[in-house]
């Protein structure tokens, strides 16, 4: 019980204590000087008035003015004509009129104001100054000068520690190379970095750049893109999930969900990963890439791991490297990498090449695939060295489909010719072969043709092969069924690659890259359906603050003290 009551006695003897000690008092505003003092209360009850070359001192602000009231019981002054507020090295604000209220800490400044921080100068009607959270805002219309940077806005709000100037109304970032417009803007001004929110454009020379939620900086002249983000060139729209953009390098890379469109030339190049470098008329794709040539009933889709496309409109050249894929309504193909040329109207299919042309299947050494240049019509084909045709049996087939069998040619290169689009006919020269499934009208086999020449002529229709004719020296013989072994059925060099066969678009993209497509697509789908958010102040920010550290507060020791004399 003693325990008790000694240790409520020590907590009322502390409370009482600290009850006596001294309260330390909030300080007031002190007159430093003025040429001529009026204490009559009859023109303004309750204030001094205050004349000539006035200075008044609060805190670590001064201000001066030609003209001032000052109420003391209120700790309250309004200040006319030429009035200059400044605080330390943060702030610096000329007006014609100005308030003070020292209990609030808190300003007002109106009529032609101009406020400078050690960055930028802010010139408009009116200013609010809160002293306590160490902001200012306007809402008056008003321009901010920093560096080459103008920014124009109808309202706004600095945050001095941060040195930050916030908009969340129409604000426009001007500098000689591009023009920023957006509802909501973080404005750092020692570094210019400029981060928006919300429907937002930068317009330069020979760009135009849209986001609803990017980082710009204003003297590197570079952009970090997020939400619904894209890029205009010309004729050009450069799309991704998130863009980096260099605007002087005229250079980009891009991040998920990647589109680079030309709407007048017709061809769009998509994946997940991109990089386009303007100024050499160059990019390249890749992850789940395709290039697409835009045909109204025909497009033609072309897939590898890694597609670059360089060259200037109408000398245009796409590269594609390792497991390069084509698809078109009535023909694809494949091989180790393909070059397509379209100022020459020349496509060549390098490495293993193969073709597909319904269900003719085209292979050799190196197969070229030549266009038209003006409607981009396919016009020909061509087949160096090893040149080989097989053709499913599809009469034959349709009652034996677990028995296929093929028409084959071959030779030593092969040159074809379309029209409409469709392969219609073929020839194969030098030490040709065939071995043909002949029909008559009712589909009832002839016999099989089978021999050689020096040259062999076909007639195509719809995708099938409907005459065959040897040509210069032929030796063929036709042969029934019975007397024809299978063995001797396959003509040397015969490798049917059906399995390989792309009969869709989806078929361009191997399993591993359709795999990497749907996961990229599910995360980012998740990323999109959540509530989007203004960005975090980044790195490139920080690391400025970093080099840029604040000036150390001045000590007490050597600070000017308040209790300067009040004049006479």
């Amino acid at each position: 019980m003693k325990n008790i009551l000694l240790l409520a006695l020590t907590i009322m003897v502390s409370l009482q204590a600290v009850a006596q000690q001294p309260q330390k008092k909030q300080s007031k505003v002190i007159i430093e000087n003025a040429d001529f003092i009026d204490r009559n209360q009859t023109e303004i009850p309750g204030a001094v008035v205050l004349s000539g070359n006035v200075r008044l001192k609060h805190e670590g602000v001064v201000i001066t003015s030609n003209k001032a009231y000052y109420w003391e019981a209120d700790d309250y002054a309004k200040l006319f004509g030429n009035v200059v507020m400044n605080q330390g090295d943060t702030l610096h604000m000329n007006s014609k009129y100005a308030e003070y209220n020292g209990a609030k800490k808190f300003a007002f400044a109106s009529g032609a104001v101009s406020m400078q921080s050690p960055d930028t100068r802010l010139v408009t009607d009116t200013v609010y100054f809160d002293r306590n959270i160490q902001q200012a805002y306007y809402r008056t219309n008003g321009t901010i000068t920093n560096g080459d940077n103008v920014l124009k806005s109808k309202a706004g709000r600095y945050y001095i520690a941060q040195k930050k100037y916030q908009f969340n109304t129409a604000v426009t970032l001007t500098n000689p190379k591009s023009v920023l417009k957006t509802n909501h803007l973080d404005y750092y001004t020692g570094p210019g970095h400029a981060y928006v929110f919300g429907p937002s454009t930068i317009t330069g020379k020979n760009s135009f750049v849209y986001t609803e939620k990017g980082f710009y900086d204003s003297k590197k002249d570079q952009a970090k893109l997020f939400t619904n983000s894209y890029i205009d060139y010309d004729t050009q729209r450069i799309k991704a999930d998130y863009i980096y953009y260099d605007k002087k390098r005229e250079f980009s890379t891009l991040t998920n969900n990647v589109s680079v469109r030309d709407s007048v030339n017709k061809y769009v190049v998509r994946g997940h990963y991109g990089e386009v470098f303007k100024l050499k008329d160059s990019l390249f794709v890749t992850k789940h890439a395709e290039a697409v040539t835009l045909a109204e009933n025909d497009s033609v889709y072309v897939h590898a791991k890694r597609l670059v496309v360089t060259g200037k409109e109408g000398s245009r050249i796409i590269r594609g490297y390792t497991d390069a894929r084509f698809y078109k309504k009535d023909m694809s193909g494949k091989c180790d990498s393909i070059h397509s040329d379209e100022k020459r109207g020349l496509t060549q299919l390098i490495k293993r090449p193969v073709v597909w042309n319904g269900k003719s299947q085209i292979t050799g050494k190196v197969i070229h695939v030549i266009s038209e240049n003006v409607t981009k019509q396919l016009d020909s084909i061509k087949v160096l060295e090893d040149a080989f045709i097989a053709q499913l049996d599809t009469i034959y087939t349709k009652l034996y489909p677990d028995k296929p069998r093929y028409n084959q040619l071959k030779g030593k290169n092969l040159y074809g010719r379309f029209c409409d689009n469709k392969l219609y006919e073929v020839d194969l020269v030098g030490n040709t072969e065939k071995l043909y499934y002949m029909y008559d009208g009712d589909n009832s086999l002839i016999g099989i043709d089978k021999g050689v020449s020096s040259k062999i002529h076909m007639e195509i229709e719809d995708n099938q092969i409907v005459s065959v004719s040897s040509l210069i020296s032929p030796k063929s013989e036709s042969y029934p069924e019975k007397d024809l072994p299978e063995n001797v059925r396959k003509l040397n060099g015969f490798v049917w690659r059906g399995d390989e066969m792309i009969l869709t678009h989806d078929d361009i993209f191997p399993e591993d890259e359709k795999k990497l497509h749907e996961e990229i697509l599910k995360k980012t789908g998740k990323l999109k359906a959540q509530t989007d958010k203004p960005l975090e102040k980044m790195k490139e920010t920080t690391d400025w603050d970093k080099e840029h550290p604040k000036p150390k507060p001045e000590s007490p020791a050597t600070a000017p003290a308040d209790n300067s004399k009040n004049p006479k």
